[in-house]
């Protein structure tokens, strides 16, 4: 599997298995042993998942050593404070049942993110989490928490798609030293894009499906990936990317899908900001 090299030395699969909305106990601990078993050495999960557990299991019962397996979880918003982070960090790490956490992200841009990363910061240091870093930041609020605090993010997991391709964001985090992650790569499906007609086409030259050309994209791109499906032979497509290349055309062709907005809702929207605010979510 083809690594990612973060600034603090800590090298990520550049391909990981998500398991966001697998929340059936039973489907995420299968999930994720199916996902292991078909090759995958990178899962994702979140605290507001709610499937943490299921996950560990899912990591203990796939034969694979855990030292194998980089883990990323995330602290909810209802948790993003000094001693928020303390506590939650601890009740995520016993329901995953792992002494460590390779990833360790705030989960979304809100609350006392400077109190919260001071915590992380300390729990990096006594190797409780290998690397730490954010989710939907704007890249000037991780600047400015790299500016003010001894540690620059290492990642920061963001919307990215055909549809949404976040050019010049992605250069400026990787100007940062900050490497950037895919969430929702494929859009979750919206505007019917698994028939989009580029990518089809793309895919038909090199044998592959619009997934792939996707993921390949990306992939291309230096960009940290995570793709999720239920059914264990798209696991197996979503891995089998590294057999083919992009040409510079079908690059300039997959550009012209940019709509320049998120698929989903603003960070920026306060509305959203107070719905986020609202979930306590007890976690």
């Amino acid at each position: 599997m083809q690594t990612v090299k973060m600034n603090n030395g800590v090298e990520i699969p550049i391909l990981g298995f998500g398991t966001f909305q697998i929340t059936d106990p039973q489907e995420a601990e299968q999930a994720v042993i199916n996902a292991i078993q078909a090759g995958y050495r990178h899962i994702d999960t979140a605290q507001s998942y709610m499937n943490e557990e299921a996950v560990g299991r899912g990591i203990a019962n796939s034969g694979v050593l855990r030292e194998e397996i980089f883990v990323t979880t995330k602290i909810w918003v209802e948790n993003v404070s000094y001693k928020g982070v303390k506590s939650s960090f601890q009740r995520s790490l016993d329901r995953l049942g792992l002494d460590y956490v390779d990833m360790l992200l705030l989960h979304q841009p809100y609350n006392d993110v400077y109190g919260a990363w001071r915590a992380m910061e300390e729990l990096q240091e006594e190797g409780k989490v290998r690397a730490i870093g954010v989710s939907n930041f704007a890249v000037d609020r991780a600047v400015d928490l790299a500016e003010f605090n001894k540690v620059t993010p290492q990642m920061n997991q963001i919307e990215i798609s055909p549809f949404h391709q976040q050019t010049k964001n992605i250069a400026a985090l990787k100007e940062e030293g900050i490497v950037p992650e895919a969430w929702a790569p494929f859009a979750e499906g919206k505007n019917d894009i698994f028939n989009n007609e580029i990518l089809t086409e793309i895919g038909k030259k090199y044998n592959k499906s619009v997934a792939q050309v996707i993921v390949r994209w990306l992939v291309e791109q230096d960009i940290v990936v995570l793709a999720k499906s239920v059914k264990p032979e798209r696991m197996a497509e979503n891995l089998d990317v590294f057999d083919f290349s992009l040409t510079d055309e079908d690059k300039a062709a997959i550009a012209t899908l940019n709509e320049g907005e998120s698929q989903f809702f603003s960070h920026a929207d306060p509305a959203m900001i107070k719905w986020m605010a609202s979930r306590k979510m007890g976690i």
